[in-house]
């Protein structure tokens, strides 16, 4: 039996339904993070597991026992909000205790678990200073500890580190990857940056829409993603439509600028193909990390796919150039260490093992079905 299952959950915001039936089964001890767009339905997911926001059908179980209906405060859950949720009056020390406080926790026994976590928190000394006079990343380390001083069972956090700078960012996912395996908890993290889930999870769970579409661990999403949707959320956001046909050694392989065919192994460690179709009209996604520029006259290198173009535009963000790319009317977004100048003809290489393969029926069936956008309800 999982720690926690989310069974058929229906969450309604007046007439509006943001999950639809949604199922989800979490162990006890795991990390997982909620990773999707905003309006995907993260917060409302992590609210209704919470208590604050009402289900109108399925169910959630925590240990076999049905928290549907319970109260809050009787879910042996904890929240981390983004915005830190701290009384300002209060010192660090009655934040972190104020739940020991309301649960009628001896002062001497408060006082010990307080002490502990300001030492795990990295927050000695400060016990007594009011929560208005620290850092945003230490009003954050204070919320952590007011969730864990009541000891959950379950931590849900909701985007914790979004307001923060991308140095305190970096190193608060760690602290919070190390806390939660040291206290052996359970923890669902919602995050819509996607190298935070694949830091800081030992599972991710992609939504769209209201629903599930991909979970597994940060390996299998990043690398076999399961829909064209979850290969742009993961990064694999260019797209080149090609005609593809059985070959020996795998597929071959043409798009419409260019009508030579090149030979592509696919399987583990080549292009991930997806669904049973090995011939016909696909649309191949790929990262822009993955594939390489070649001037003309440069080899390019086996089991790739080529494509000629020309930079566009070109900038340098740090250990690579940036550049945009046209073939034909379409734009690729390519990182390569090499420098190249504006207007320069090159090619892109990509290596068939970063090439994810989806039927273009599929893609244009997904595409018309993206509901507009609606804005995430906290």
């Amino acid at each position: 039996m999982a720690f926690l299952s989310v069974e058929k959950l229906v969450v309604r915001h007046g007439r509006l339904e943001v999950l639809h039936g949604l199922s989800l089964a979490v162990e006890r001890g795991s990390f997982v993070a909620l990773l999707g767009s905003s309006g995907c339905g993260k917060t409302t997911l992590l609210r209704a597991i919470s208590g604050f926001n009402p289900v109108a059908a399925g169910r959630i179980l925590l240990e076999g026992r049905d928290i549907t209906a319970v109260p809050p405060e009787r879910r042996r859950t904890a929240m981390v909000f983004q915005s830190y949720a701290l009384w300002p009056h209060m010192t660090v020390a009655q934040n972190i205790g104020y739940g020991l406080r309301l649960r009628g926790v001896a002062k001497p026994q408060a006082a010990a678990k307080i002490d502990g976590l300001l030492a795990m928190l990295h927050l000695p000394g400060l016990g007594q200073r009011n929560v208005t006079q620290l850092s945003g990343g230490q009003r954050q380390r204070v919320a952590l500890g007011r969730a864990l001083a009541i000891d959950p069972e379950l931590l849900l956090l909701d985007e914790p580190l979004s307001n923060l700078d991308a140095h305190i960012r970096g190193e608060l996912r760690h602290e919070i990857r190390a806390i939660q395996q040291r206290l052996g908890i359970t923890a669902l993290h919602v995050t819509h940056d996607r190298e935070e889930a694949m830091v800081i999870a030992d599972r991710i769970v992609v939504l769209r829409d209201g629903a599930v579409a991909q979970e597994g661990t940060p390996q299998e999403v990043y690398h076999r993603p399961a829909d064209p949707f979850v290969a742009s959320f993961m990064g694999a956001d260019n797209v080149v439509p090609v005609v593809a046909r059985a070959a020996p050694g795998g597929l071959a392989l043409r798009t419409p600028q260019d009508q030579r065919e090149s030979v592509l192994p696919v399987g583990e460690g080549a292009a991930h193909l997806v669904g049973n179709a090995a011939a016909g009209h696909f649309d191949a996604h790929f990262r822009a990390a993955a594939a390489r520029l070649l001037g003309e006259a440069a080899a390019a290198p086996p089991e790739s796919l080529t494509l000629a173009g020309q930079v566009q535009q070109a900038s340098y963000p740090g250990d690579v150039w940036r550049y945009t790319v046209a073939v034909g009317d379409r734009r690729f977004l390519i990182d390569d260490p090499a420098a190249f100048r504006p207007g320069e003809a090159v090619r892109i290489a990509i290596p068939a093992a970063a090439l994810h393969l989806f039927p273009a029926a599929q893609s244009a069936a997904q595409s018309a079905n993206v509901p507009a956008p609606q804005p995430e309800l906290v």
